[in-house]
């Protein structure tokens, strides 16, 4: 299929379907592994295709399989379909019909980007070779890609290389990120509760001030970053909640603080969290506290093979997608797919999204993501197929 043939598969009629697919995800969110309404339409839709559906993994995944020829070369590109627990003011007319949920990260245009590239896949008969559509629940923090893994992802659909895309507001239509190693950090969250003795706010002197212990503890985390790390490591320790007593007049008895930690390097990531729990029993014991630490590593950093990513941006910079690819450095948000990279290599890409005047961010309840981003996604999925699973490559081996 040249060229040409991918910018006319990719028609009008095409692109108005799937926009209007995502417009109905958009209008019917769902939580993470309740998914069961959206995984319905991604079953219907890849077998209306023709291609042969598999379900259940981690509950509500789907994976849509697509075969042709005799090689053995297969490779699997994941979408994403759960939204987030937000209450929708984008003001758009096909806004969230489900009050406090809504697609505020844009995984409704994920699912129909790769909707699209699996319809136009269908319909390319030279193809020799197999490419799983992976369709993954919970990305948003609960760890779907694990539960897929564990469910036999991998086992069932093995895959020679992976390949993920994020929408990017941060970044201008028409261009894209695809570093070789990692694009994005590994992610923990902590809980410290620091109990103390309650008393009457006039009389501190009575009591122990969980409080004072606790406000000493969110400055002190700040010296982890300041002080126990090279300057030159990307890291990050954000205290973003901390709750305390119901009463103006009452010192409570319990402080609690919540929050984040972001690095790279695993090393790094263990002298957060021993520093972490060394500042915060010393400092409690100090103001006559104690302190419990609950401290949760959730995901692994983002890592991309250097293979795999320059593949991707050789496809993404090539025609009909002509995308802009970008040097930048990693961000310190993260993604579950690093789970699945860790197992197969494999490229994460951020593709530009950003809309002219008022860009409201990833999970800003006034987010829409932008559908001029559909014909793109779609056409670097469909060019990546093509390129790795072409009949021109049939005699190439793939090594990563």
């Amino acid at each position: 299929m040249s060229n040409i043939d991918i910018e006319r598969e990719l028609s009008a009629d095409l692109l108005t379907e799937a926009v209007s697919w995502r417009h109905h995800l958009h209008r019917h969110p769902e939580l993470a592994y309740q998914e069961r309404k959206t995984s319905d339409f991604v079953a219907e839709q890849l077998g209306r295709f023709g291609l042969k559906v598999h379900r259940g993994l981690a509950g509500t995944g789907v994976v849509g399989t697509l075969s042709r020829g005799t090689s053995r070369r297969t490779i699997s590109i994941r979408a994403d379909m759960d939204a987030l627990p937000i209450k929708e003011q984008s003001g758009a007319t096909y806004a969230s019909s489900i009050a406090g949920v809504m697609h505020a990260c844009g995984h409704d245009g994920h699912v129909a980007m790769a909707l699209a590239a699996a319809r136009v896949c269908a319909r390319m008969p030279e193809l020799d070779g197999t490419v799983h559509f992976i369709f993954q629940p919970a990305e948003e923090g609960h760890g779907g890609a694990r539960r897929m893994i564990d469910d036999g992802l991998f086992k069932m659909f093995p895959c020679d290389s992976i390949y993920a895309m994020h929408n990017w507001p941060a970044l201008p239509v028409g261009s894209c990120i695809a570093r070789n190693g990692a694009i994005m950090s590994a992610i923990a969250m902590f809980e410290i509760v620091i109990s103390g003795r309650g008393c009457h706010g006039a009389m501190p002197q009575e009591g122990t001030d969980s409080v004072i212990a606790g406000c000493h503890t969110v400055v002190a985390l700040q010296s982890i970053v300041s002080r126990n790390v090279d300057p030159l490591e990307g890291v990050v320790v954000s205290a973003t909640q901390i709750r305390a007593g119901d009463a103006w007049n009452i010192i409570p008895d319990t402080c609690v603080i919540r929050g984040t930690t972001r690095w790279f390097d695993s090393c790094i990531g263990e002298i957060i969290e021993r520093r972490i729990i060394e500042l915060t029993e010393s400092i409690a014991s100090g103001f006559g506290c104690k302190a419990k630490i609950h401290y949760k590593h959730m995901f692994p950093a983002t890592v991309n093979d250097s293979v795999a990513a320059e593949r991707l941006r050789s496809v993404a910079s090539a025609p009909p997608v002509n995308l802009k690819v970008l040097e930048a450095n990693p961000t310190m948000g993260s993604e579950d797919f690093s789970v699945m990279l860790q197992t197969v290599p494999g490229c994460y890409l951020l593709l530009g999204a950003g809309k002219p005047g008022t860009n409201h961010g990833l999970h800003s309840s006034c987010y829409d993501f932008n559908d001029e981003l559909i014909p793109l996604g779609a056409s670097l999925w469909i060019s990546l197929v093509r390129k790795e699973l072409g009949q021109e490559t049939a005699s190439r081996t793939i090594t990563l």
